[in-house]
């Protein structure tokens, strides 16, 4: 059986794309920092295992990645999810904790748990493995006002290119999904604020979260002699072309 540890898997994206791969048979670490939601998912899959940890939390990440390695045998595949979206604003306005928010969670937590992944990947026998890091349509073009997802999203993709060269001795691939507008609680989220500003506005187009977890589970399934490097899954009218 196949493993993946599963960042933010209690909602939206993370939690979706758990339950696709316990529907395929792989064995799933659930980590995140809220226990019920994982504990729902593990009593109607056997595969499922709970790791309630902080991904800004070094020791919480070590740990759990050590707990999901010895209970799956090994690690196969990381999917580097877990993000937050701070309120919006031009940067004068953005308050700097949630500027130092932003940092923690989609930068700094994604690295500690790219840097889990990579040693867990390295020394196990036979070596290797896939991580997939979550970047978003915001890696490439802004929504208005974001400046601290935005960046952060940006610094994920030197990340991944990093980990894709420095895992080539390893065997460890290192892959990007940039997903526009999943239909999640955070993006219902930002569609409410677009149309209480504007009643007028069109909220923006989405397309269903089971698309984004699929395309993850193809990216995962490949062997490790191919890679998709950037794949992007959106909306189909959702602006990203020419949306700046």
């Amino acid at each position: 059986m196949k493993s993946i540890l599963i960042t933010g898997a209690s909602s939206g994206i993370g939690h979706a794309t758990a339950e696709l791969f316990l529907q395929n048979d792989w064995r799933v670490g659930l980590l995140a920092r809220r226990a019920q939601p994982l504990t729902r998912l593990a009593e109607t899959y056997p595969a499922a295992v709970p790791l309630v940890a902080d991904v800004t939390d070094p020791e919480a990440v070590t740990g759990a990645f050590a707990v999901f390695a010895d209970a799956a045998g090994r690690l196969d595949v990381l999917f580097n999810n877990a993000g937050i979206f701070t309120p919006a604003g031009t940067i004068d306005e953005i308050a700097l904790d949630d500027w130092y928010a932003s940092v923690n969670v989609n930068l700094n937590g994604m690295f500690l748990c790219a840097r889990a992944a990579f040693a867990t990947m390295r020394a196990q026998n036979p070596r290797g493995g896939r991580i997939i890091n979550n970047g978003s349509i915001a890696a490439h073009v802004p929504r208005p006002g974001s400046t601290p997802y935005s960046t952060t999203k940006h610094a994920i993709t030197g990340l991944t290119r990093s980990l894709s060269l420095d895992g080539r001795p390893f065997d460890i691939a290192c892959g990007q999904i940039d997903i526009g507008n999943a239909s999640t609680p955070m993006v219902a989220e930002l569609n409410r604020k677009i149309v209480q500003a504007d009643p007028l506005a069109e909220p923006d187009p989405t397309m269903a979260v089971e698309d984004a977890a699929a395309s993850v589970l193809h990216m995962a399934s490949l062997p490790l002699g191919a890679n998709v490097q950037f794949m992007t899954v959106m909306a189909t009218k959702m602006a990203y072309i020419g949306r700046g």
